[in-house]
């Protein structure tokens, strides 16, 4: 599972990079598309990442042009994200590419071979996702991975 996720996801990336979108920037984009106008904080939840990770990719968003970002609701400190007309008009050039890499992926399986590997995934993300949550409620957290790795994690 973990080298088709990477194999998928540097499929995209070489299709986004033909927009100068790299893939950090692609998952924000996505759920802006859904829901303009989240904060930092929201935007790093929805995207599973830390918070300083969306910030240094918001900042960056910015300086692109794909989005502004200000305050909201007379709350100073919060700054939430909104999309540019620049950010919307990628979803044009964008979505059409992330089809592609999904086409691809999935070249040669029937459509029923299709349902049934996105049903296994959906329930095999839940189960993760549940087993997490309960660990959490034990007080256990994942670690961070950034600058440690053991042996076994290479290669």
């Amino acid at each position: 599972m973990r080298l088709a996720a990477r194999g998928f996801n540097r499929s995209l990336q070489i299709r986004l990079n033909t927009q100068n979108v790299t893939f950090g920037q692609w998952i924000f984009l996505r759920i802006l598309w859904k829901e303009d106008g989240l904060s930092q904080r929201e935007l790093s939840e929805r995207a599973h990442l830390t918070e300083p990770t969306a910030h240094t990719a918001l900042l960056r968003m910015e300086e692109l042009g794909y989005i502004v970002r200000r305050n909201v609701e007379g709350n100073k400190r919060r700054q939430h994200a909104f999309l540019t007309p620049r950010g919307w008009e990628l979803r044009d050039l964008l979505e059409p590419l992330a089809i592609e890499a999904n086409d691809l992926a999935v070249a040669g399986l029937s459509e029923e071979e299709q349902r049934t590997l996105r049903k296994a995934l959906a329930l095999i993300i839940r189960n993760l996702e549940r087993d997490e949550a309960e660990a959490a409620r034990r007080g256990i957290r994942v670690p961070p991975t950034k600058g440690k790795s053991t042996p076994d994690q290479i290669g």
